[in-house]
């Protein structure tokens, strides 16, 4: 009998397809079980019977059942999968839209800034409140969580409850994937060090196979204009967020360099490299989003608008309903760790893995227990830090600014107290921006617009 795997916020278009194939392209979980829990009862059907779908074509063991009652689902679960968004779009657009009106301008809004502020407020007590049922019901489980603002929320779990928490993201994994095709070197040969905090992970080494690996980026750097035609090994897999910008629609290196203009930016002043997206480094370093740089136009990134979200998930629904109908099922893996984490504690196979953990020493810029970014072995007995590492002194010190903010936020979303929501948004430099008192009124028009998903506020 294979692993009961419960997956919180299960009717999620965007997440659960991807993680479901994951599972059906692993041997070791085609005798799960999975649970599929949304407070939303309408898709909940619909992703049980994709599961059912999925285990007829591959004739394999996976099982699935549905239902919207939390405590019940989780009784007895071995792995719980988080992939939330407390107001889903709805709260989401004051995030974006109000803070534009005050002339901050967000690229995503999720993690930092004054978007990822407000949403740590939404999301810790539910976050909260599964870590408690989970202490009831299944204290043994791993939580593996997918939602944002990622530190802020494994943070919570980890200062409330026992729970065994992992905060997985695949920035990294998509920076390693990347890299290699610049190096021209394989995926599996390329191994990162890394520290830092979600959306900031710094890589501060690697090895491309023996070969040191950021040295031959900085030398690709200093020839960009001569290997700029060159095609990559590999077409990028869809989904990355950018399209083929070079001639003829395919990808070359050129094209790569154009589309991480901001981490490379950051490498070659500071000598690590960041690892996230440029989406999400420019919240971080609001220097890049201002109105002389076309608020990051002239770096290549663009804001994301509720309407380029709505327009996000009616594609993921489109994608859903193709993978519900074909018996063409894709086996390359989707980048997620969910299942690949499963599996090697299930079968004790060592992998070593990016993963949020508490900071026990693997990131010495940073307080101890604070949630921290780096890569974790994972095998039969557990997950661990692999690597010590600090940052470049200027970088440590935006790991150190953002991670005091997220402190503040999670604090305030625990206590429902609103001066400790504007103490968050004045430690975080986007938001800081702002006139003094016209970050205290904005603060104060995001936490009454976002009212009916703030209880502890009321």
């Amino acid at each position: 009998m294979g692993p009961r795997i419960v997956i919180i916020g299960g009717g999620s278009y965007q997440w659960v397809p991807k993680l479901l194939l994951d599972l059906v392209n692993t041997t070791s979980l085609h005798d799960a079980h999975v649970v599929i829990e949304d407070v939303d009862p309408e898709p909940v059907p619909r992703m049980v019977g994709l599961v059912e779908h999925l285990a007829e074509v591959r004739a394999i063991g996976l099982t699935a059942s549905g239902t919207t009652d939390q405590r019940a689902a989780l009784d007895g679960a071995d792995y719980v999968v988080v992939c939330i968004s407390t107001g889903g779009l709805d709260s989401m657009r004051h995030d974006l839209e109000i803070p534009a009106r005050y002339g901050i301008r967000q690229t995503v809004g999720d993690t930092v800034g004054p978007g990822g502020i407000v949403r740590t407020l939404r999301n810790v007590p539910v976050l909260a409140g599964i870590a408690r049922d989970m202490e009831e019901r299944c204290p043994d489980a791993w939580l593996l969580n997918l939602t944002n603002p990622m530190t802020a929320l494994c943070r919570a779990v980890t200062s409330l409850s026992s729970i065994e928490t992992l905060g997985l993201c695949h920035e990294v994994t998509m920076c390693r994937f990347t890299l290699s095709m610049l190096l021209g070197c394989e995926y599996r040969d390329l191994d990162l060090t890394v520290t830092g905090i979600n959306h900031l992970p710094l890589v501060t080494a690697a090895d491309a196979g023996g070969r040191d690996g950021l040295a031959l980026l900085a030398d690709l750097l200093d020839h960009a204009d001569e290997v700029a035609t060159e095609p990559v090994p590999l077409a990028l897999p869809d989904g990355l967020g950018h399209e083929a910008i070079s001639a003829g629609g395919e990808w070359t290196k050129g094209a790569l360099l154009a589309t991480n203009r901001v981490k490379l930016e950051l490498f070659s002043r500071f000598g690590a490299l960041p690892a996230a997206g440029d989406r999400h480094l420019v919240e971080f370093f609001p220097g890049f989003l201002t109105e002389a740089s076309g608020w990051g136009d002239r770096w290549g990134v663009a804001e994301t608008s509720i309407d380029d979200r709505r327009a996000w998930l009616a594609a993921f629904v489109s994608e859903f309903e193709r993978l519900a109908a074909t018996t063409d099922l894709p086996s390359t893996p989707s980048g997620e760790m969910v299942a690949p984490i499963i599996d090697a504690r299930l079968r004790d196979r060592t992998r070593h893995l990016p993963v949020n953990l508490p900071n026990t020493g693997q990131c010495p810029d940073l307080d101890d227990d604070v949630v921290v970014e780096s890569i974790v072995t994972v095998d039969g007995t557990g997950a661990r830090p692999r690597d010590e590492a600090a940052a470049p002194p200027i970088l440590a010190e935006y790991l150190r600014r953002a991670s005091a903010s997220q402190e503040l936020a999670l604090d305030a979303a625990l206590t429902g107290n609103r001066e400790l929501v504007f103490e968050a948004m004045l430690a975080d430099p986007l938001a800081s921006r702002l006139d003094f008192d016209a970050l205290g009124r904005m603060t104060d028009e995001m936490l009454a617009a976002t009212a009916p998903w703030l209880p502890q506020f009321a």
